[in-house]
């Protein structure tokens, strides 16, 4: 049974939550500030994060953050009535798995939470450290090594890199990996070819002829 910790100081949003989330069978834990869910989530090893913004004493923002920090990999999807962009992307960029704008169908979130679980059921086939043509991949420390050289990855290219190496040799189309790494409508199939290509300039001695994250036409990408 997944345990899923709760970030939210509203009370009927709380109880709307823990309702929908334990009739689908998850078991929830609960946290009113961003001092506690820190706490919670250092004591609980929860298995996914549902994070609000608008928190007493730590936002969303610098849980998100902190979290990170500590090492803690529970996947996180951040709840939020801010719905402007910016928020949206440093949500992500802070390392949220998904960011969910309110008011929010039950049915939605619902969704959104079995995506961000089997994302993870996915990363958790490879090992945190694989190592290919003199290359070593860091996966907990967001990482590429090249000899001593250190270069670092975003937590999209991460979970990009970390799904196509689980399924390597075998082509992975763009859609798999929007539907895996994304779960927001606004993030289009040309948001993964940017970030292929930021991978390729890590990876690859030659970006422009790749000999290892090989594009297969008409459908996606694949790892050899």
């Amino acid at each position: 049974m997944y345990k899923i910790l709760i970030v939210e100081d509203d009370k009927n949003i709380m109880t709307g939550l823990i309702d929908n989330l334990e009739l689908e069978g998850y078991k929830t834990i609960i946290a009113r500030d961003g001092k506690e869910a820190l706490r919670q989530a250092k004591e609980k090893g929860p298995d996914l994060i549902l994070l609000d913004i608008m928190l007493p004493r730590l936002n969303g923002f610098e849980v998100c953050k902190e979290l990170k920090l500590q090492g803690i990999k529970a996947p996180v999807i951040i709840l939020s009535a801010r719905a402007q962009e910016a928020d949206k992307v440093l949500g992500l960029e802070l390392g949220a798995d998904d960011y969910i704008t309110k008011p929010f169908s039950p049915r939605e979130l619902v969704v959104r939470v079995k995506a961000v679980l089997r994302r993870m059921e996915n990363s958790q086939k490879v090992e945190d450290i694989y190592e290919f043509d003199g290359i070593k991949i860091d996966f907990g420390k967001y990482a590429i090594f090249k000899g001593d050289e250190e270069i670092k990855l975003t937590a999209a290219e991460q979970k990009i890199l970390k799904l196509l190496v689980a399924n390597r040799g075998e082509p992975v189309s763009r859609h798999t990996i929007l539907a895996q790494i994304w779960t927001s409508e606004e993030v289009t199939t040309r948001t993964v070819d940017t970030h292929i290509w930021s991978l390729r300039e890590k990876i690859e001695k030659d970006p422009a002829k790749p000999a290892h994250i090989i594009t297969v036409h008409r459908v996606g990408y694949k790892f050899v």
